[in-house]
């Protein structure tokens, strides 16, 4: 025996049938239950002999003292009973045939007593079964929607209509609700059918219709939501414009024609120029369309011309024209005048660039130079609209060298540079060879050097050339380092140090002269004194000379 299935059987004690007063035990269809004697209180040493039987006359086994049970013939029962030791009887897949009142007589030594149980079966029904489906409504018109159906019920089950999750109502006019039930003669389980007529109205487009399985004995089970199209005849029509604008010449314009009816018109006619043009589309294009097609449009319904709907349409158009040419070519110091002119549906917007750098307004050249070269872009836009014209300014003239120096390089190496304007760009031919090198080229100026080292004095030519003529200009420069342009505190020490070894050398000069003198002096002095005081005129002028020396050592000292 399935001690599940019997779990699954319910025994409602104290539960009384109004009508007969017994006790009922209630199980699910298909399983297996237990049904007791005397509420399985019964003393089996007390019990002689114990019948079951169904309704009156059903006798279903008898079950005597230590023997066994012995099983009447009765097909209802004869393959799905047992008995248990305590005497409760064991029936097996259950249905509604066995819902009926059981009796277990029980004889004892002393009395005779009967127990009588009333079962009641239970089985839950299907899935709600969609049928008889449509697919479309119409507004104003009453419209049989669907069939929802339920099998294999006990008791019978119940079936609710909702939409958008609000349970329908039958009102006798917009909802008719019409439910069949129908019980199957040999398994006695309720088939339940509903039907489901609807009158729509626009507000049902994209409602969702359901239908709901209600049962004591389950959970409620809903259909998968069922949405119906909702027909109507069409009140207006809208004509709008595809594409994408701002619409510029040559562009292709479309246009579309929609209508508020369902299902919607397959053909439309579209006037153009004041002509009627039927299609079978809702859909209409305008090829290369040109400024002279800026206006209004119309479209409206075949079988009703009073039902259209119109759109402006505007083709902007941008015209530009550079009063220059793509290249000028013009010589330094001369004038040069930039026009544009613009023609426009709408106002314009004007920018300059020169080499992709803004500019605050229309270039103006007074005076050109070599500054002023470079692309010029002009930018005009409008709505959404944008035109570029471009030109190349090219200023000419003769090369001209504008400095030409010398620098002190490494060890005895000497620097020179050449800085020469012009264009085109001037080359440069030194008197001298060397290590060149070059500047970048920008605003008509570009500088070249050569690094020499020279042997002897020099004059260097420096000669800048273009197609225009040339220009040359010489520098003198020396093998010693102090030809070598020096920075002014360079030169103010240099100064400095030359005038100091001057004085020293005059003051020098001047000291021995007068030395020379003042010995001279001496030596004729002592020659016309005489011979005696030779002795003390030698002491003496030992004495003079020796003072004379310190006096021209201190002098020299200074």
């Amino acid at each position: 025996m399935h001690r599940s299935a019997l779990l699954r059987c319910l025994l409602t004690i104290s539960l009384m049938n109004q009508v007969s007063g017994l006790e009922t035990l209630t199980c699910k269809y298909g399983d297996t239950i237990e049904i007791p004697c005397n509420k399985g209180q019964l003393d089996e040493t007390d019990v002689k002999f114990v019948k079951w039987k169904y309704d009156k006359d059903g006798n279903i086994l008898v079950k005597q003292m230590n023997q066994n049970a012995t099983i009447s013939a009765d097909v209802n029962y004869k393959n799905r009973v047992s008995i248990k030791k305590d005497f409760s009887l064991v029936i097996t897949q259950v249905t509604m045939a066995d819902q009926r009142t059981f009796t277990c007589m029980a004889v004892g030594k002393e009395d005779l007593l009967e127990y009588s149980i009333q079962l009641t079966i239970y089985k839950a029904p299907s899935q709600p079964k969609i049928t008889n489906l449509t697919t479309a409504m119409v507004v104003g018109k009453p419209t049989m929607l669907a069939q929802c159906r339920t099998e294999g019920a006990s008791p019978a089950a119940n079936i609710t209509w909702f939409k958008n999750k609000t349970p329908l109502m039958t009102d006798g006019a917009a909802i008719k609700i019409n439910t069949n039930l129908d019980v199957d003669k040999e398994t006695r389980l309720s088939t339940t059918t509903s039907t489901l007529e609807y009158t729509a109205v626009k507000g049902d487009i994209d409602a969702k219709f359901t239908c709901q399985v209600q049962h004591i004995w389950s959970a409620n089970m809903d259909s998968s939501p069922l949405v119906f199209s909702v027909n109507y005849p069409t009140e207006k029509v809208t004509l709008q414009v595809v594409s994408q604008g701002p619409f510029k010449e040559g562009d292709n314009v479309i246009l579309k024609c929609t209508a508020d009816g369902n299902p919607p018109p397959s053909s439309f006619n579209f006037y153009i120029d004041g002509e009627e043009n039927t299609v079978d589309s809702n859909t209409y294009t305008l090829t290369n369309v040109t400024r002279e097609d800026t206006g209004d449009y119309k479209c409206s319904l075949v079988d009703n011309e009073d039902i259209a709907a119109s759109v402006p349409i505007t083709v902007e158009y941008l015209d530009v024209v550079l009063g220059t040419t793509s290249k000028i070519v013009k010589k330094l110091g001369e004038s040069l005048e930039v026009t544009v002119d613009v023609k426009a549906s709408g106002a314009a917007q004007t920018s300059w660039k020169k080499d992709n750098v803004k500019l605050n307004s229309l270039p103006k050249f007074d005076k050109l130079t070599y500054s002023d070269s470079g692309m010029y872009e002009c930018v005009v836009s409008m709505a959404g609209l944008k035109e570029t014209r471009t030109f190349e300014l090219v200023v000419e003239g003769p090369p001209a060298i504008t400095n030409l120096i010398k620098e002190h390089g490494d060890s005895m190496a000497k620097v020179l540079k050449c800085v020469a304007e012009g264009s085109p760009k001037p080359t440069v031919q030194w008197s001298v060879n060397g290590t060149s090198d070059e500047s970048a080229y920008e605003h008509g100026k570009v500088t070249y050097s050569i690094t020499i080292i020279p042997k002897d004095n020099l004059n260097v030519s420096c000669t800048a050339s273009n197609f225009l003529g040339f220009d040359i200009k010489s520098i003198n420069v020396s093998a010693l380092d102090e030809d070598v342009t020096m920075d002014k505190q360079d030169q103010k020490d240099e100064y400095s140090d030359q005038t100091a070894l001057a004085v020293g050398i005059v003051v020098g000069l001047t000291l021995a002269v007068l030395a020379i003198g003042l010995a001279y002096w001496l030596y004729m002095k002592k020659f016309r004194q005489g011979s005696w005081k030779i002795g003390e005129k030698e002491d003496g002028s030992a004495e003079e000379s020796k003072k004379l020396e310190e006096n021209q050592s201190q002098k020299a000292d200074v």
